[in-house]
């Protein structure tokens, strides 16, 4: 090879080499930057709660599984999460602040207040639901539960048919039971009905006993209700009685009444018994939706779900202390039992 040709192969060599050099470096940086911009879109949703904290299983439930399908509270999403303690007339106000500050879409589970307020801030922003005690195909909200048609759809729980369950399950747990009360409030007035059908049903007489005005106080109205005959509590679905179920089953418990409670933790925070579909796996559910939802899918063709799967639990150390013997075809029954 002549001393030119020789130069000019060198000269391509070291030439090559830079160019794969310099490619190589670009890898570097825009591996970061492909990253970089995958996470670049942030999703902002809008988490209402009734009367529960965010510490509450429920949510705790449902951000765990967000997290699970990948989102990062401050990296990809923001969860702009409000409470009204109880207070439903602080519903409309947060629906239409989170509507107005461009949410990607709203979670309103609970009582149909909450459902309604966020409808009416907007009729076209998705809406997921965990309705627990009204039913929204009866209510208009959707055409129906598999094909919801709008911005709405989620998880619904029948919560009006487990009424009368729980009233049966108080029953034959206390078979001497002739006396009932049932505590109610603004969240829960529409369950007043099945639990009066459901008492007669029993051959139970039943006095009703509402509360306002968050948080409650339990003792003086159990009180009352012993000194009107009373034999046991049926607590509705409420975010309130949710939130202060272990006041609730202590004021029970220092009155010597067997309670029923639709919510699993309220059996585990003393009262007597609880039958109801599981808060945390609903939410979960919820959290499934919400992923759809952002990924492009629309409400109106997503399916709503219900509940397959209802908890009984029952309190052992609270009918001890009760004096009580729950019958072993109750026991069982229960799907967890608190020693």
């Amino acid at each position: 090879m002549s001393t030119a040709a020789a130069m000019l192969a060198r000269k391509f060599k070291r030439s090559r080499h830079a160019i794969v050099v310099l490619l190589a470096g670009c890898a570097v940086f825009t591996a970061p930057l492909a990253v970089a911009q995958q996470d670049k879109k942030v999703f902002r949703i809008g988490a209402v709660s009734a009367g529960a904290g965010r510490a509450a299983p429920h949510w705790v439930a449902f951000e765990r599984r967000l997290s699970e399908l990948g989102y990062v509270e401050g990296r990809n999403l923001v969860t702009e999460f409000r409470n009204a303690e109880g207070h439903p007339e602080r519903l409309p106000g947060f629906m239409t602040a989170l509507v107005q500050s461009g949410v990607d879409a709203i979670f309103a589970p609970g009582p149909e207040a909450s459902l309604r307020a966020a409808k009416i801030a907007s009729s076209s922003m998705p809406i997921i639901v965990v309705a627990i005690d009204y039913d929204p195909v009866a209510r208009g909200y959707v055409q129906s539960l598999a094909r919801p048609g709008g911005n709405i759809t989620g998880v619904f729980i029948r919560q009006l048919e487990l009424t009368a369950k729980r009233v049966e399950l108080l029953k034959q747990a206390v078979p001497r039971l002739s006396h009932m009360v049932v505590f109610w409030d603004a969240f829960s007035v529409d369950q007043l009905k099945e639990a009066d059908s459901a008492a007669r049903s029993a051959g139970l007489a039943l006095h009703h006993v509402e509360f306002r005005n968050a948080p409650y106080s339990f003792e003086d109205p159990v009180k009352t209700a012993v000194q009107k005959r009373a034999e046991a509590i049926l607590g509705l679905a409420s975010p309130v009685f949710f939130r202060q179920r272990a006041e609730l089953g202590q004021a029970a418990i220092n009155n010597r009444l067997p309670a029923i409670s639709p919510f699993p933790e309220a059996a585990e925070a003393g009262m007597l018994m609880a039958y109801g579909a599981s808060l945390p796996d609903t939410h979960r559910r919820a959290a499934e939706y919400i992923d759809r939802i952002l990924k492009g899918a629309r409400p109106a063709d997503l399916p709503m779900e219900q509940p397959t799967k209802f908890e009984l639990v029952i309190n052992l150390k609270t009918a001890k202390s009760l004096g009580l013997a729950i019958p072993p075809s109750i026991l069982a029954r229960a799907d967890r039992v608190v020693e």
